[in-house]
């Protein structure tokens, strides 16, 4: 793990002399304004140094003040969230809200409770999520959240007098019209369960909009749980449809074994696929036969066990292999999704030696810039996650409008509707990238695409 958290700060120099001239003064401002936060200064400078093609054919955008407000949060919120633990010993923890940008609708974006959360990863996925939202082709804006708080092996009764304590802060900042959460890393039903009690007896109204990832029974929207990973899957075989090629019989790895890893390993096999892998922090597991999806949730999602249990309850045709790297496992389509720059330099060249296919990820930026590189020079379709993981985004404003109009739709329904915005977003970034002379290039078309659309509601809203 070392060298993919280091590789972003090397590459960074050779990032700043692919910036079209116009924006090396932005980029410089960026890193100026937000000292230490590497991951936020990978973010802006993948998509700045994208976007010379829009630049040079569009002088209407050639306007870097614009730019650089779109770099800039329009507000960042951070808290202290104290709380007592089952020994009744106090703890604090800090909370996070950055509402990004809201040119084309209210802020969007989860919440990710995880010890690795500060204001540099917040702001990163935040604008992230400004050019996700816009690829859906819906009014939402981006925003992100968090706190440094870990859940996992914590009770129920922890997870819930924290959540509390953190909606207790949130909540001024937050509502249907104004700035709408979701969940994250760490953040699943439960959560999100605790979240919107607590809004709800602040508030003391019936907000159904407010916070999405609710259960069905709630205000929630059937596909939600599974519309990232299906998502990236689905991303994933259009990349391949375009080509010619499909799923089906295909090999797949997969990193990860939390709520998108599960589903993408779901869709994958639906759209046969054989998925090969799932890991998490302590290691990965091979499972020749293909990854038995009863056994993974069983352990995962009730026991909330690691997967070693799953190896050691699957029997000989899975091997665990602590610490490793899961891209090692020769495949023919690769979605990581765990964390960030998980897949660096080394572990692209390994895929495409072993002659993977596609990548796509399911999480956000685990790619590293570099490793980027590699598998596009190695003709590998690559579908970053702005637009291959934007299937859960999608789902919640989905929700959003079924909570806007009291409505309730079947799975059935919500899937379709699903699958449609991902060969929406698909054919936008690849139209995109031919009409900007970058075919195939899939980042280059999603970076752009997003740009375009919310420079276009920024310019008309004017100086604000």
């Amino acid at each position: 793990m070392t060298s993919a958290r280091t590789e972003p700060d090397s590459a960074a120099t050779e990032g700043q002399q692919r910036l079209p001239e116009l924006l090396t003064p932005v980029y410089t401002e960026v890193l100026r304004r937000n000292p230490g936060e590497a991951e936020f200064h990978q973010a802006v400078l993948e998509v700045l140094e994208s976007l010379a093609p829009v630049l040079t054919a569009r002088p209407d955008l050639q306007d870097p003040e614009l730019v650089e407000r779109l770099c800039e949060p329009e507000r960042q919120i951070i808290f202290r969230v104290p709380w007592e633990d089952d020994s009744g010993v106090f703890r604090t923890n800090r909370g996070f809200r950055v509402e990004f940008n809201s040119a084309l609708g209210p802020y969007k974006g989860g919440l990710r409770f995880h010890p690795s959360v500060n204001l540099g990863i917040v702001k990163f996925l935040g604008f992230e999520q400004i050019f996700k939202n816009a690829l859906t082709g819906m009014n939402i804006g981006g925003g992100k959240g968090g706190s440094d708080f870990d859940p996992r092996g914590r009770s129920n009764a922890e997870v819930m007098r924290f959540c509390q304590s953190f909606m207790t802060e949130l909540h001024r900042h937050i509502g249907e019209h104004t700035d709408v959460p979701a969940g994250d890393v760490g953040v699943g039903g439960r959560e999100i369960g605790y979240l919107f009690g607590q809004y709800r007896r602040l508030a003391n109204r019936w907000e159904a909009g407010t916070i999405t990832g609710k259960g069905q029974g709630w205000g929630g929207s059937a596909a939600r749980t599974e519309a990232t990973g299906y998502g990236c899957v689905l991303f994933t075989a259009e990349m391949l449809n375009a080509r010619g090629e499909d799923l089906q019989g295909r090999q797949v790895t997969v990193s990860g074994s939390g709520n998108v890893a599960i589903y993408a390993i779901e869709k994958a096999q639906e759209l046969g696929a054989n998925v090969l892998t799932c890991s998490d922090s302590e290691g990965y597991v091979v499972d020749e036969k293909g990854i038995d999806l009863d056994v993974l949730r069983q352990i995962k999602e009730v026991e909330r066990g690691r997967v070693r249990d799953y190896a050691e309850r699957r029997g000989p045709s899975a091997t665990f292999v602590p610490g490793g790297r899961v891209w090692d496992v020769p495949c023919d389509v690769a979605l990581p999704s765990a964390t960030q720059n998980e897949l660096d330099a080394d572990a692209a060249r390994t895929l495409a030696g072993n002659g993977v296919r596609a990548v796509a990820e399911g999480a956000n930026m685990p790619t590293t810039p570099e490793a980027v590189r590699v598998l596009q020079q190695a003709g590998v379709a690559f579908g970053p996650g702005k637009a291959a993981n934007a299937g859960g985004v999608a789902v919640s404003s989905l929700e959003m409008r079924q909570n806007a109009g009291r409505d309730t739709w079947t799975f059935a329904h919500a899937q379709d509707q699903l699958a449609g915005i991902m060969r929406d977003i698909h054919g936008s970034c690849r139209e995109t990238a031919e009409r900007y002379g970058a075919p195939e290039d899939y980042v280059t078309g999603a970076n752009i695409a997003g740009f375009e659309r919310v420079m276009a509601a920024m310019v008309a809203q004017g100086v604000i």
